[in-house]
């Protein structure tokens, strides 16, 4: 047996309301590809955090090459050949990416030939990034792309990777995969975080399973069955998901000729934008980030109002011109991709986080403002908390406390909880469980049985098929026409994001005409 890159032995970290590890051993050999695998808040993210350096652990020890190392910090571990891709990118808004990436490599290195390097990395990788854009002109998944192409710069021993895959697209996890396989086949041990079992099978060849903190399974994830891995994640099979067919009813969400020009030279363009999304129906919208999901979620939330008037439309009111606070009263509630920032301020609770989009717990006295019912709030946080299953110290905690995946189920409980009308979500699941998952599926499901309209917009095919009624493509600012999901498949939709339904389009209505004249031509001949 060869010495394991990695050794860790009764790791245990305690915080005031939480016990994050208790006592985890794990041992990682070289070429290893190791998966992590845990529902949300059982300890994953706070035991890479402790292997790279950026939380200590109160017990335990760590081996890394056979030698007793105390990796004080991130710095140190890189030193050492560690790397790591975090679910929560680490990346400076007001600067470039070639910056970003710069900071932390070798001095030695010129801005120049990082920029050159990250051009040619993302060329063999197939993760399209322009090293000159700012990172805050970029989406969540160009922002992921960066913080790949950062930790393979540095040609790690260890290369630990968290969510990696949550918001890529089929097509660059595939190519992401080669690259894993490739660094493995090379001596590179990778430690892989994913609620997606199927990568888990695909690319794993050891798993440790974390829950409430403890160890309680090490496997083999290409012996197991996706139903197997979840039992030993959450002690049982997600529940399966009912999504029966129904009439949708009258028109609540009318886009007609959206356009929109970029607001800086790194945005998209929109391009002459027209769906509608009906009550009982939801809606998907499947791309590449950063072909205009961002621009057109921001037009549809009132975040942008430069569309033209009669642009967007609730039910029969021109909300085009109308900022967010308005187009809530007529009930219209969003998920927005960042979590951290948008969704949630980090420094508030809970239950003051609910005052981003809910107003009941505000007793106006007129233009003097009002008062806040913190009592009211903390309930309704309690409600959420606990119709989620939220795993958080209570209505009181801080946002950035929790877990990403909790804070996800979070917020889109905050949404959901309002009753909307009209719910717009980017990424639901992004970063959560297989029972989480499930769950925020299954309430998104239940809207829509409801009557709400509802759009989702995900990088998550499998997600769109499983709760939408129609799909759309959005590519490089255009959207597709919409074909029914039960219709579609996912090498048609793949195809389309890459812009070309046009002709697909057209090609299936000259089969489908050569369909009839066939039937036609039989008609005849039996005649």
């Amino acid at each position: 047996m060869s010495t394991p890159r990695l050794q860790l032995s009764g790791i245990t970290k305690r915080y005031p309301s939480v016990v994050a590890n208790s006592d985890v051993s794990l041992t990682v050999l070289p070429g290893q590809t190791h998966a992590v695998l845990g529902e949300n808040g059982a300890g994953k993210s706070t035991l890479m955090k402790i292997i790279y350096g950026s939380v200590k652990p109160d017990q335990g020890t760590v081996l890394f090459n056979g030698q007793l190392v105390h990796i004080k910090n991130p710095q140190e571990a890189r030193a050492l050949g560690i790397s790591m891709v975090f679910q929560h990118f680490s990346l400076f808004d007001t600067i470039t990416v070639a910056e970003n990436v710069w900071l932390g490599l070798s001095k030695t290195l010129s801005l120049q030939e990082v920029t050159r390097s990250i051009e040619s990395k993302a060329t063999e990788y197939g993760l399209d990034i322009d090293p000159q854009r700012p990172v805050h002109t970029l989406s969540v998944g160009e922002m992921q792309r960066v913080e790949i192409i950062r930790a393979l710069l540095t040609n790690p021993q260890l290369l630990i990777l968290d969510e990696p895959t949550s918001v890529l697209t089929p097509q660059a996890v595939e190519k992401l995969f080669v690259v894993l396989k490739k660094l493995a086949s090379e001596g590179c041990s990778i430690l892989y975080i994913s609620h997606k079992l199927h990568e888990i099978r695909e690319l794993c060849n050891a798993c440790t399973v974390l829950r409430g903190g403890k160890v309680t399974g090490v496997c083999n994830p290409s012996q197991e069955s996706n139903a197997s891995l979840s039992k030993m994640m959450i002690g049982a099979e997600p529940p399966q998901l009912t999504h029966r067919a129904q009439e949708p009813g009258p028109s609540v969400l009318r886009v007609a000729n959206l356009i929109l020009p970029r607001e800086d030279q790194f945005g998209v363009d929109l391009e002459a934008i027209s769906f509608e999304v009906r009550s009982g129906e939801v809606v998907g919208i499947a791309g590449v980030s950063g072909n205009g999901q961002k621009e057109l979620l921001c037009a549809l939330s009132g975040e942008d109002v430069r569309a033209a008037a009669g642009a967007v439309r609730i039910g029969r009111i021109d909300v085009s011109r109308l900022h967010p606070g308005h187009r809530r009263k007529l009930g219209l509630y969003f998920v927005p991709e960042e979590r951290l920032g948008r969704g949630a301020v980090p420094t508030l609770s809970l239950a003051h986080n609910l005052l981003l989009t809910r107003q009941e717990a505000i007793a106006y006295r007129g233009f003097l403002g009002g008062w806040i019912r913190v009592k009211q709030l903390e309930t309704q946080a309690a409600g959420i908390i606990a119709r989620f299953k939220v795993k958080a110290g209570g209505p009181r905690s801080l946002a950035r406390s929790l877990s990403g995946g909790n804070l996800q189920k979070f917020i889109v409980g905050r949404e959901i909880d309002a009753n909307p009308k009209l719910f717009i979500v980017s990424q639901p699941t992004w970063g959560v469980d297989v029972g989480a998952a499930a769950q925020i599926r299954g309430e998104i499901l239940a809207l829509r049985n409801a009557g709400c309209a509802v759009l989702v917009v995900s990088e998550e095919l499998d997600e769109l098929f499983e709760v939408s009624d129609r799909l759309h493509v959005i590519a490089r600012g255009q959207l597709s026409p919409s074909v029914p999901t039960a219709q579609a498949t996912v090498e048609q939709i793949g195809e389309w994001m890459s812009g070309l339904w046009d002709h697909a389009v057209q090609a299936h209505l000259a089969a489908k005409d050569a369909l009839l004249d066939a039937a036609q031509e039989v008609d005849h001949a039996q005649a």
